[in-house]
């Protein structure tokens, strides 16, 4: 096993002790997070020392402040967050994709994806139901545009429980998206310059073609790096299920494509691996 996927699995691991605390009778309590200190990032840095979005809950100025950092098994709950800003709450987002914030929910290794929209109260504060079936350590990532600039925060929310961590699939050019509907990608990632991800969708073999739109174009991808979960922003061609993505280093990445047909939103995930550039 690589450092990364240690990383992953120490991670779950510790969810592990958590879970079996609690069904040894220890009540999970929400853990308040305003007064709490942004933890130093280990992984992830930009050859020119900038952090990789997502890695932090504090970026640019801006902070992520969720209400709790424990959730109980198999429940709904209304999972509830702030942006802080230099001057308090901020409450002035940019509309990006039809939503003016998007939340990406998946555990540290890669189960049990989920891609939400909350809605914002006049304080500020965004809301949404979760549930969540699997236990584990979970990241939560708030994607959202001020002022025209894009800004990832993450934050760890843990789920107590028996956790048997999963190992990273294989690559693979084709995943399955459920209910006969495959999907297969073209484009080898390369590290340091926009490589270029193209998506085909087929229904019982068939490729489908009339694709409509899902959050203003015609698929949405989340790209996050194996082992710290380093939040890749992708860009869409808007007519096409084609995206440009910036791959920061060699080594494997998960994919979530999300796509809408037949009225239904149906996610594919896939496993790619960067390659350095060659001279």
């Amino acid at each position: 096993m690589n450092a990364p996927r240690k990383l992953a699995a120490y991670a779950l691991g510790l969810a592990a002790v958590f879970g079996a605390a609690t069904a040894a009778g220890a009540a999970i309590e929400p853990t308040g997070l305003a007064n709490a200190e942004p933890a130093e990032e280990e992984h992830g840095g930009m050859p020119d020392g900038m952090a990789l979005p997502g890695l932090a809950a504090a970026e640019g100025g801006l902070r992520l402040v969720a209400d709790a950092d424990t959730q109980r098994l198999g429940a709904e709950h209304d999972y509830r967050f702030r942006i802080l800003g230099e001057d308090g709450v901020v409450t002035d987002f940019d509309v990006e994709h039809t939503k003016r914030m998007h939340v990406i929910v998946v555990r540290r290794d890669f189960v049990g994806f989920q891609h939400l929209h909350p809605t914002m109260s006049d304080d500020g504060t965004w809301t949404m139901p979760l549930t969540i079936d699997d236990a584990g350590t979970y990241r939560v990532f708030a994607d959202f545009v001020i002022n025209g600039d894009k800004h990832t925060l993450g934050t760890d929310l843990f789920v107590g429980g028996n956790v048997t961590p999963e190992s990273l699939p294989e690559h693979d050019h084709a995943a399955d998206a459920g209910d006969g509907y495959t999907v297969h990608v073209e484009g080898e990632p390369v590290v340091g310059i926009e490589s270029e991800l193209e998506f085909e969708i087929r229904l019982d073999g068939e490729v489908i073609t009339d694709v409509p739109e899902y959050l203003g174009a015609r698929g949405h991808l989340v790209a996050l790096r194996d082992g710290d979960l380093a939040y890749l922003h992708v860009h869409a061609d808007e007519e096409r299920l084609e995206f440009e993505a910036d791959f920061p280093t060699a080594g494997a990445y998960r994919l979530f494509l999300q796509f809408k047909h037949d009225g239904e939103v149906r996610t594919a995930a896939f496993t790619v691996d960067a390659a350095e550039e060659t001279r």
